[in-house]
């Protein structure tokens, strides 16, 4: 089944406003399947970097290249032309200021690519595209965050249909449009470690020197077995033995190609004490339970010491996958003092009106869960929008003022994934 992806329109959007739009996210996110729909919808010349012999064309004589073919100009995989192309590109619709000259994608980060000197800023609107949010495989909208700010998530008290095995089956699938499609088991084991394989082979090694790949998986289960912690470079440095400078540099690679992503701190004068490091997190978590080597099964044994990680990875990529849907500018960050507080994620409008989310990987809540989001609200006043406790149960309910719990398929309004082909089961 082909499933709408939210970043059809605003790509779509951007193409009539700016003369360039950047498609970036991880390999195997849907980039090139988004693209060669919007060719087919939109016309266009549609290129691929991934092919030896267009990839030879144009690193033979970029110009041209870039000049080929009507407009949109769609190139894929775009870092791999290198600093030649982009600069051609950069050439061309500066001559040309029309809207829509070009739609590039890549599986980089081109802000932080280091062999590309031109950032085309100015020129070019980002969109990022990341594997398959909840809600788009429900058909869901990418409505949650601001359902939290105006109070409506969770309003009526809809109890949810999902079960506790149903969500952790969902958390160690992941979003990878293929992953979904496989039964699990051995098949998803071979997907990712290929997958793995291919992102530093191809997509690291494009722009760096990664002289121990084999540490790559470790560094990166690492990170993923401390979701929700900061990350201490001399803690994760000693891990893989290695030197602390080359740990820092393969942490900006994984970054660079949306392996992991870094949740910074938020700035607030609420407190001296507050800690300033980000927090790192795989961004799947169908990979991070893989490279934990757990699956659902496991997860289900109460009191599985990898659950609450994952658990918290599961919600902060949901989060980052909505909210680079959403239209409304809503920043992401966490809280956390030197006296114990800790509020999972901080989402924060322009406006200054905060919501806090606790992520509890427990069929259960209780009062005490909401002892730090209650200190947020008493601090801030009426910036305070809400405070909510996402959890594994099927009722939502009000803790207090602006307090209130919510299962965690409230995200997606409690839709249910559609019935696998054959299944002739309700949905």
């Amino acid at each position: 089944m082909l499933v709408t992806r939210f970043a059809e329109r605003r790509v779509a959007s951007l193409v009539r406003a700016f003369r360039i739009v950047i498609v970036n996210g991880p390999r195997q996110s849907g980039k090139t399947t988004l693209l060669r729909q919007f060719h087919e919808s939109h016309n266009g010349t549609f290129r691929s970097l991934d092919a030896p012999e267009t990839l030879a064309l144009a690193r033979a004589d970029p110009t041209a290249f870039a000049a080929a073919g009507r407009t949109p100009r769609i190139i894929d995989e775009v870092q791999r032309g290198g600093d030649p192309l982009v600069l051609a590109i950069k050439y061309l619709v500066d001559r040309d200021t029309s809207r829509g000259q070009f739609i590039l994608s890549g599986s980089a980060r081109f802000l932080t690519v280091p062999t590309l000197s031109e950032s085309l800023a100015g020129r070019a609107a980002f969109v990022d595209l990341w594997p398959f949010a909840v809600a788009e495989r429900v058909g869901a909208p990418a409505d949650f965050p601001e359902r939290l700010f105006t109070g409506e998530a969770g309003a009526g008290s809809v109890a949810s249909p999902w079960s506790r095995q149903e969500y952790l089956n969902l958390i160690c699938e992941g979003g990878y449009p293929e992953v979904v499609t496989l039964a699990g088991g051995a098949s998803r084991q071979a997907w990712y470690e290929g997958y793995l394989r291919t992102v530093v082979q191809r997509d690291i090694d494009s722009f760096a020197t990664i002289q121990h790949a084999e540490v790559v998986p470790r560094l990166l289960a690492l990170l993923a077995a401390r979701a929700g912690s900061t990350a201490v470079l001399s803690d994760l440095a000693r891990g893989v033995e290695l030197a602390h400078q080359t740990t820092r540099s393969y942490l900006s690679y994984l970054d660079t190609v949306f392996l992991t992503g870094r949740l910074p701190a938020w700035g607030t004068n609420l407190s001296t004490k507050a800690v300033k490091a980000p927090k790192v997190y795989i961004t799947d978590s169908g990979l991070a339970a893989h490279l934990l080597d757990v699956d659902a099964q496991a997860l289900s044994r109460l009191g599985h010491p990898a659950l609450g990680g994952l658990f918290e990875t599961f919600v902060y990529c949901e989060l980052l996958r909505l909210l680079a849907a959403s239209e409304a500018p809503i920043s992401l960050r966490h809280f956390r003092d030197r006296n114990g507080r800790e509020v999972d994620f901080i989402l924060e409008r322009r406006n200054g009106l905060v919501v806090g989310i606790e992520a509890k990987a427990s069929s259960t809540v209780t009062e005490a869960d909401f002892r730090h989001l209650s200190w947020l609200r008493d601090r801030l006043g009426d910036r305070f929008a809400g405070g909510y406790v996402l959890y594994l149960g099927h009722e939502g309910g009000s803790f207090g003022d602006r307090l209130a719990a919510l299962p965690l398929s409230e995200m997606w309004r409690h839709r249910r994934l559609p019935a696998p082909a054959g299944d002739a089961s309700p949905p």
